[in-house]
């Protein structure tokens, strides 16, 4: 199996930050190509990380099983740092690049490691807060018999959107694991990734299925882990949370000033700003609801209640996990829990970071390094050999496929049928020209009916050349039903397959070689 390994693009602000641009650089202040900007970075977590401080981060810190707890001890006592990345929980691991944002951040932390002589701990935030459970509570996989399928759980109460951590699964979880299993390959490493699909069972959570996924495949890497809903981080951001409701006002002024920056530049938002909008969701009568402001009092969105700042404050104290940050503040929590140096990040991550440095520093923290992950595309050896048939590179078949099916047709035809149709379309244009010519002489007015011949010529030849494909397509049906099955395996509903297919199919199939492969091809080079 082959890895075709490189940083994923998105949009124009983040294709810039790629290549260095300097139009980007007061957004996302140092490269992350630039080894200084990690050492200035860590200059300035020192100033606010003691080791009491970071203390209180490793009380947030989750060990996976067999991880070693002596790096956490190593990582107080020489003052250390972390690289975090993090995504919401997903069923059954979800797509591959959670696995790649992981890996990309363990490599990146050894790097740091060996640049800056100190213990650098990669950190992987769970997001059981979030609450949106349909983007949650499916996967998708193409199975060993080249289909696309997508496996779904049902939500226990619909008509709520509570925080993932709070959802039970319900009865059919059983049933969709068995049919996603059904299309796993088996091979002598299956039994061990069946148990984790097993994870996600009646009654668990999304986010302890997911959990206990990446950590036993992860772990042994040397990642750990924290989660949105752990009581040390809950207890040590929430001085932090109830700032923020405080200070909405404010905050929401400085994100505003950085949003008109990006678009006067010609930049899009990746988070738009909201009027009054609070960068907190509290958990209500309806679930997980956006705070906005209303006179002195705040609003939860869906179910309209209005609450003082007070109570809010009581709820809280009364219960932590009543409060969780939005995607433009959960940064900013993560860097005053955790001594951050870098964030790893994908394409729509690293656009709102562009949205952040400001608020960072009214925060009084620096906003980390943004280092893009690795992307990786699978190219297993089955699919390689019907590449190498039709001479396609992978990245050609993002099309859709009735474009390459054409030019493949195309280059199938015979040689004298291809002769023989130029032939005749500069016999068409050639003679038609100089009827036109001789038919002008003797009457202007012929030259319209003398273009019609030529158009109809061309059109009817057009159209014996399509029948002609078509036949050959027929003949050529098996073939490009093979590359139809390759275009499906690195672009299943014409994404790519980071973006959809779930990990468990290589996992069954390569074991921990697939695994191996991804460390050792998501290099980083600080130099």
């Amino acid at each position: 199996m082959d890895l075709i390994v490189s940083h994923p693009t998105g949009s124009e602000v983040v294709r810039d930050y790629l290549a260095g641009e300097r139009s980007v650089e007061s957004f996302f202040g140092s490269h992350f190509r630039d080894a200084s900007a990690y050492v200035a970075k860590a200059t300035e977590v020192d100033s606010r990380f003691d080791g009491s401080a970071r203390e209180r981060a490793v009380e947030a810190i989750i060990v996976p099983e067999g991880g070693d707890q002596g790096r956490l001890e190593r990582f107080v006592e020489e003052g250390g740092y972390m690289v975090t990345t993090g995504q919401q929980p997903a069923l059954f691991g979800g797509p591959l690049y959670s696995i790649y944002k992981a890996m990309t951040a363990i490599r990146l932390a050894e790097a740091l490691e060996s640049r800056l002589g100190k213990t650098v701990l990669p950190l992987f935030w769970v997001a059981s807060d979030d609450h949106d459970w349909a983007e949650a509570n499916h996967t998708d996989m193409v199975g060993i018999d080249n289909e696309l399928h997508r496996f779904e759980v049902q939500a226990p109460t619909p008509e709520k959107a509570p925080s993932l951590h709070r959802i039970p699964l319900g009865s059919d979880a059983a049933q969709v694991a068995d049919r996603f299993l059904e299309h796993v390959p088996s091979t002598e490493f299956s039994d061990a990734y069946i148990e984790l699909i097993r994870g996600f069972a009646p009654g668990a959570t999304l986010p302890a299925g997911f959990h206990q996924m990446l950590q036993r495949i992860l772990g042994p890497y040397g990642l750990f882990f924290t989660d949105a809903a752990h009581p040390a981080l809950k207890q040590h951001s929430a001085e932090w949370l109830l700032r923020e409701l405080s200070g909405s006002a404010d905050h929401e002024a400085v994100l505003q000033g950085t949003a008109d920056q990006l678009e006067a530049a010609g930049y899009h938002l990746q988070v738009p700003i909201m009027e009054g909008g609070v960068n907190l969701f509290m958990e209500g009568p309806s679930g997980r609801e956006r705070l906005y402001r209303e006179g002195d009092s705040f609003r939860l969105r869906t179910s309209g209640q209005v609450l003082t700042e007070a109570q809010i404050r009581s709820a809280c104290q009364e219960d932590p996990s009543v409060l969780s940050p939005n995607v433009l503040f959960r940064p900013v929590v993560e860097s005053v829990v955790f001594p951050t140096l870098a964030y790893v990040g994908g394409p729509g991550e690293m656009a709102y970071f562009a949205q952040l440095k400001s608020y960072f520093e009214a925060h009084g923290v620096g906003m980390p390094v943004v280092y893009p992950r690795w992307a990786a595309t699978p190219v297993e050896t089955k699919i390689r050999k019907v590449l190498d048939k039709f001479g396609v590179a992978p990245e050609s078949l993002r099309r859709p496929f009735h474009e390459i099916a054409s030019e493949i047709a195309r280059e199938e035809v015979p040689g004298d049928i291809r002769a023989a149709l130029g032939k005749l379309r500069g016999a068409i244009g050639g003679g038609v020209g100089e009827l036109q010519k001789a038919a002008a002489a003797l009457d202007p007015t012929l030259k319209g009916p003398v273009q019609h011949l030529r158009s109809q010529s061309l059109a009817a030849l057009d159209n014996v050349e399509k029948k002609i494909l078509q036949a050959v397509k027929r003949e050529s049906e098996i073939m490009l039903s093979q590359l139809e099955k390759a275009q499906l395996h690195l672009y299943p509903a014409g994404k790519p397959a980071e973006r959809v297919q779930n990990p468990t199919y290589f996992l069954a199939r390569y074991g921990g070689a697939f695994l191996d492969a991804v460390y050792e091809r998501f290099e980083v080079n600080l130099d």
